[in-house]
């Protein structure tokens, strides 16, 4: 990712997102196919402890129920999420982060889910991309994957489009195949937006159960979604509003 980039990555995330209202006005699931939860031995990678419940949290409430076998994949410990606040280390965060991971995936009736940490320094995914890309394959072929599930390589986050193409890579050199999905899309992108491959999305319904389950699992996402304290350094990063675009009915891969 160039500085341009970059730049503007950071900018479309730190300005006024689009509100969930216009999304549900839209309804994604009718004008997305749908597509049923993947068979067989599932990956699921993500950036950041939270990303996958964000992101994927019902479909993966919707594996558990129907006892399908689920490995994930932590990239990074998420302890860079507020690098300026004087309350709590980097390596406090990092295992409340993870602790809150454990809480989430019990909920979504993953208690003994394993939980592969890579350990690599939040923020620097990029850097690291082919040591990521190694342990997902090594995973994937591992468990004999049928499919591995990303974050989206067009979400603008540095570390979530880093992730995503290390998967990518993995996917490749195993023929496994992929789904991504997104988390800041539904900050900075509004419905039939230009910038969405809309063409490789589809939809995956998620049952009462699995919205609920999702839902309560979000909430252990205390670190993200609540101030750490008084201070733009210990502010929220994932504030109601943002929370609302994951708490839906259905949720959105790209294929």
């Amino acid at each position: 990712m160039t500085s341009v980039h970059r730049r503007a990555a950071a900018d479309a995330i730190d300005a006024p997102g689009t509100p969930e209202g216009i999304w549900a006005s839209w309804y994604g699931p009718r004008h997305l196919p749908p597509v049923p939860p993947p068979d067989g031995p599932v990956v699921v990678v993500a950036a950041h402890p939270d990303d996958e419940v964000l992101g994927f949290g019902g479909s993966l409430a919707l594996l558990a129920s129907g006892g399908a076998e689920v490995r994930l994949v932590s990239v990074t410990d998420g302890e860079g999420s507020h690098p300026r606040s004087t309350l709590i280390t980097a390596d406090e965060l990092a295992h409340r982060r993870h602790r809150e991971l454990l809480n989430a995936l019990e909920l979504l009736g993953l208690p003994q889910v394993r939980v592969e940490r890579l350990g690599i320094p939040d923020t620097q995914v990029e850097r690291h991309r082919s040591t990521v890309s190694r342990a997902v394959a090594d995973l994937l072929r591992e468990v004999n994957a049928a499919r591995c599930v990303a974050p989206w390589v067009g979400d603008l986050h540095c570390d979530h489009e880093a992730a995503g193409r290390a998967a990518l890579d993995a996917c490749r050199a195993t023929g496994v195949p992929l789904w991504m999905y997104p988390v800041w899309m539904w900050h900075w992108a509004r419905p039939a937006d230009p910038r969405v491959p809309w063409h490789l999305a589809a939809h995956l319904s998620l049952s009462t159960d699995a919205a609920e389950r999702k839902s309560l699992a979000v909430a252990q996402f205390v670190s993200q979604i609540h101030p750490l304290g008084d201070g733009e350094e210990n502010a929220a990063i994932l504030p109601p509003s943002e929370v609302a675009h994951h708490l839906r009915s259905y949720e959105v891969v790209f294929r």
